[in-house]
């Protein structure tokens, strides 16, 4: 018989019940922003507080205490540390790595982005983890064109996966050697529990984040959403189907490998692009990408010619000069990424110095960083390309008129530059306008380290961890206080600082410790694994509505209570709700889903088709392996 203090259900758990009841059916119901739904909470919570006899509900002159707390503070920080790695032009690197080897395949990106992410939240908050791979994800989605809302969400879930695979992956099994010590002190010497090393978990959090990987490659097709109107990256017009859509220009982006004995070599560019009908928009030699040569230049070799044209006249060209069409981008791919570049369209205004001037005359690619497409003259479109009504014309000695609008690729950070150019009126506005900081990404990885040695070899909370890091990268100009504040998820701030006073509320009023006992009293006498599930139950269900900290130090006592009572092992039934409470996948009240929810813009119904089956799967896994391992 498994002894426990029988608690009285009182007035304020009944408030409390009914609030929690509430908070879900405005979660899953989406009747109002999932952000205001917490900022109303926060407000019943409080108004309630004044109300006779539920003076326990909220310790009202703190009601506000959730914006500065630790979770919410390192929130914040990491978002702004994410930003200043991702203004260097770091995760766009990172991004080229993942997609070099994972293609444009979501069964081949997503392990490898999931995977990475589990690993790394392993050592670090997973919160920080999912936040400093979210620029990443987002690059790799507008790149591969895979939605975002396919990417994010087993990112997320295996940044909480990840967490269970060492002892300071996650609070909860931070404080666990704390609360096992504090638990000992009630034992006989022969029941006493030993401590955890680092990696006494590690096994069984690989194996939740290979589960995590692998249901998302097998399931994935039916319970992960579509496109849900994720945010755009802000990668401009895509070179191919904008040419073809409003130029008639049927072409494509194409590398080609030139031997060193090609006839090509000691050709003159421009006289290459005129002849063959094609576009010649960058050269890779000797280990540097140009996009900017002169286009009196010659070919040298062995290169390789980033070409614009119609597939056949590239591969015609191709085996003319002896050279090799590549199936796919390869050195190029970066230069071509539509983060970093596209087409653009720019208007040459009355007054422009331009006028009368062609641009072979002006090193117009040269002097402006944009390769010159074509000019579009009131009904007409002259361009190297052939059209379907219009013939190639050599428009690199075509002298510019008073509103010539001129189509060209060009790196989004020289558009920038045009745009301060009174010679031109730049047309095209969805493209990124941030300027990267390249020169900045050492002062941004110091920062960066210095936090993490913080996080990892100190005893310094978390959250003033991460602020060093990013007070540091402001400091250096990485980037700017007005970027950091852009750069902070204000929705996901809200949405967690408001829920904090109801899980403080569901602990104050005894209204989990009652929930717990009602439930322990139901499995009296039923077996110890049947025992041991029902305090992983109880555990999830509690990190859903409360702070996992708060779920952990609750029911670690109360699972090694059960664990004695029942003859089980008391340090697996502490172990069990350590992890448990990990299992925070049905709704985003879990800082890592609450982050993800807005760029993907997923639904709460998204969390509840997808983290219900990884919820299940968890519990399974979970207790399959504790009893494995202990």
């Amino acid at each position: 018989m498994i002894q426990v203090e029988q608690l009285a259900f009182t007035y304020e758990m009944g408030v409390v019940s009914a609030l929690l009841a509430f908070t879900v059916f405005l979660f899953v119901s989406e009747i109002v922003r999932i952000d205001l739904s917490a900022i109303l909470v926060l407000v019943i919570v409080g108004l309630l507080s004044y109300a006779p006899g539920l003076e326990n509900l909220a310790d009202v002159p703190h009601l506000f205490d959730g914006f500065a707390s630790n979770a919410v503070i390192s929130i914040i920080a990491v978002m702004i540390v994410g930003a200043g790695l991702d203004k260097t032009g770091l995760m766009n690197k990172v991004a080229s790595v993942i997609l070099k080897y994972g293609g444009k395949s979501e069964k081949r990106v997503l392990p490898i982005i999931s995977g990475t992410v589990g690993v790394i939240s392993s050592f670090m908050q997973n919160v920080g983890a999912a936040a400093l791979f979210l620029p990443v994800v987002s690059r790799i989605s507008s790149r591969s064109g895979i939605p975002l809302s396919r990417l994010l969400m087993p990112m997320g879930f295996c940044a909480i996966l990840g967490g269970t695979m060492t002892m300071v992956g996650s609070s909860p099994l931070i404080l666990l050697n704390d609360l096992i010590q504090t638990a000992n002190e009630g034992l006989p010497e022969a029941q006493k529990m030993q401590p955890f090393g680092l990696f006494s978990v590690t096994p069984i959090g690989a194996v939740l984040i290979l589960t995590g990987i692998g249901y998302f490659l097998l399931l994935g097709r039916w319970v992960l959403p579509g496109d849900s109107g994720s945010k755009s990256t802000g990668t401009g017009r895509g070179t191919k189907e904008y040419l073809q859509r409003v130029y008639g220009l049927k072409a494509d982006v194409f590398e080609v490998v030139v031997p060193a004995d090609s006839p090509l070599v000691g050709q003159i560019l421009a006289d290459i692009n005129f002849e063959n009908h094609l576009y010649i928009i960058s050269t890779f030699y000797r280990g540097k990408t140009s996009m900017v040569q002169v286009l009196t230049a010659e070919i040298a070799a062995p290169c390789r010619l980033a070409i614009v044209g119609r597939r056949w006249v590239v591969e015609e060209f191709a085996q003319k000069y002896g050279l090799t069409v590549l199936p796919d981008l390869d050195v190029f791919v970066e230069e071509f990424a539509p983060t970093n570049a596209g087409v653009a369209e720019v208007v040459v205004t009355p007054d422009s110095k331009l006028i009368g001037k062609c641009p072979r005359e002006l090193l117009f690619r040269k002097t402006y960083g944009m390769s010159l497409l074509a000019i579009h003259r009131g009904e007409e479109t002259l361009s190297h390309v052939e059209t379907d009504t219009h013939e190639s014309t050599q428009i690199g000695l075509e002298e510019f008129k008073a509103g010539d609008m001129l189509v060209a690729h060009t790196r989004w950070d020289n558009l920038m530059r045009i745009k301060r150019d009174p010679d031109f009126v730049v047309v095209t506005s969805d493209f990124p306008q941030d300027e990267l900081r390249p020169q900045k990404v050492g002062w941004a990885l110091l920062f960066f380290a210095i936090s993490l040695s913080l996080i990892l070899f100190t005893d310094v909370r978390l959250s003033l961890c991460l602020l060093t890091g990013a007070a540091g990268m402001m400091l250096t100009r990485v980037l700017s206080v007005d970027e950091a504040y852009r750069a902070v998820g204000w929705n996901t701030v809200f949405l967690l600082a408001c829920l904090i006073p109801l899980g403080q509320a569901v602990q104050n009023t005894g209204t989990a410790a009652w929930i717990a006992q009602q439930i322990m009293i139901i499995l009296d006498g039923w077996p110890i694994w049947s025992l041991q599930a029902g305090v992983a139950i109880l555990a999830t269900a509690f990190s859903l509505v409360m702070s996992n900290v708060g779920a952990t130090v609750l029911l670690v006592p109360l699972a090694v209570s059960i664990a004695v009572a029942a003859g089980g092992n008391p340090v697996v039934f502490a172990l069990t709700v350590a992890i448990s409470t990990s299992n925070s996948f049905i709704i985003p009240t879990h800082q890592v889903n609450a982050l993800i929810m807005g760029p993907a813009g997923y639904k709460v119904t998204d969390f509840v088709r997808s983290g219900g089956i990884m919820t299940i799967i968890f519990l399974i896994v979970s207790l399959l392996m504790l009893n494995v391992i202990f």
